[in-house]
């Protein structure tokens, strides 16, 4: 009987030692889930990881492709079911509920200081919710105004740049000198048209989202929040000097009209500049400007890209490690470069790559300090509110379907009744 108590004990001792991720005699196996969608971006991360798994016996990663089309509810899928990666990257504005539902692991204690210090407080901002940090931010994109060259000069407009940006008011002015006879001065692609508003709103000081008295969250649309929508709804309904076809339109939906000279202007993701490069015709013209400044300057809301580690990964300090090793400084480069995005390392930004000319890089580094956390940012319901309220609101008014009262009303009425289900 005693024989059988010890076999039984080393048994369970055994099965305590086979927890996931742990290979029975050999190295722990982290599986990292990447969103990289871009050819040099899929390189650098596949490279970054046999780098890794070149240079670390004990810990080998599995690279593991998602898509940004449907990594929401494929990991809201994969948390519940106990299979989530163990590295986790996504946007931090898709991390709130990941964060409070307890999906993700609070990173607080696990951060080395090298990268705590490299990485501005303004972009750890966007992945802290309450007093957890739940995810590591490491790519960021500013929304610029991408320009045809020779039609700006041929208008003769004051080329902006981010000393002198335009307003949004002379936004509208130029706008209308660069429209004419089946022409527009800009092309708005609006398909997801909330985080577009909100962040660009950012400028004219606008929030939207408020903390009341009890500490709730509120929807609140003021006279900043409305300086943005109400310019693109009077180039479109009023100056028609942006059409209304492109408005539920994809960024990369309106690259023909403008490479065929259609839009003189179209506001893009920082990022769009590597499809044009590979796109444009030859002899096409084109330069990246600063999107247009309000009352609080070129400020604009971004949710960077993140880095997560799984709530129930059983080597979270090895996780940790890994992540640590994709953003050194030179490696942030080369994930920055690979996405035609900017880095949040401070180290990263002034690599000379990123201050060059050439496609725009230097306007787009200039803006670096000018990012803050989206507004939605730790927003508990924020992907319902902006399915089912914002974005059919949003798109009604652009449209001219509603005015400027009701899109507030649908906002803040419809919006908080939302909101409030997540606060109780």
């Amino acid at each position: 009987m005693r024989t059988l108590l010890k076999v039984l004990a080393v048994l369970l001792l055994l099965a305590g030692c086979s927890a996931p991720g742990h290979r029975e005699g050999g190295p722990v196996t982290l599986r990292f889930q990447s969103l990289a969608w871009q050819q040099e971006s899929v390189a650098a991360n596949r490279e970054l990881v046999e780098e890794w798994n070149a240079t670390h016996t004990d810990v080998k990663v599995e690279y593991v492709q998602g898509s940004w089309d449907s990594v929401h509810d494929q990991l809201l899928t994969s948390f519940e079911g106990g299979e989530a990666p163990d590295v986790v990257h996504d946007a931090s504005d898709d991390l709130a509920d990941f964060a409070y539902g307890g999906y993700l692991a609070d990173l607080r204690g696990l951060l080395p200081g090298r990268l705590k210090s490299d990485i501005p407080s303004s972009s750890w901002g966007t992945a802290t919710f309450g007093t957890g940090v739940y995810g590591v931010p490491f790519l960021q994109e500013p929304r610029v105004l991408i320009a045809n060259s020779d039609r700006l000069r041929a208008a003769k407009v004051r080329i902006p740049t981010p000393g002198h940006p335009w307003s949004w008011e002379e936004f509208r002015q130029v706008a209308r000198r660069l429209s004419g006879p089946g022409r527009y001065g800009v092309a708005w692609p609006l398909k997801e048209p909330v985080s577009a508003t909100l962040n660009l709103s950012l400028s004219a000081g606008g929030r939207l989202f408020h903390r009341d008295a009890d500490g709730k969250t509120v929807v609140r649309f003021t006279d900043g929040d409305a300086v943005v929508p109400r310019t693109l709804h009077d180039q479109v309904a009023v100056d028609h000097s942006a059409p209304a076809s492109t408005l539920g339109s994809g960024g990369a939906d309106t690259l023909p009209g403008f490479f065929a000279g259609r839009y003189a202007m179209v506001p893009l993701g920082f990022s769009y500049r590597q499809q044009i490069v590979q796109q444009a015709p030859e002899g096409f013209h084109w330069e990246v400007l600063p999107a247009p400044a309000g009352a609080a300057g070129l400020i604009q809301g971004v949710s960077p890209q993140t880095l997560s580690v799984s709530a129930d990964c059983p080597h979270k300090k090895e996780a940790v490690a890994f992540i640590d090793f994709l953003l050194r400084p030179r490696n942030m480069v080369r994930l920055a470069l690979g996405d035609w995005m900017l880095p949040t390392g401070t180290r990263a930004l002034k690599d000379p790559a990123l201050h060059t000319t050439k496609y725009g890089w230097a306007t787009g580094t200039a803006l670096a300090a000018r990012l803050r956390p989206a507004p939605a940012q730790s927003v508990r319901g924020y992907p319902e509110w902006k399915d089912k309220v914002a974005t059919p609101a949003y798109q009604e008014y652009y449209s001219g379907a509603i005015g400027l009262a009701e899109l507030r009303s649908r906002l803040e009425d419809d919006g908080n009744l939302v909101l409030a289900r997540y606060q109780r």
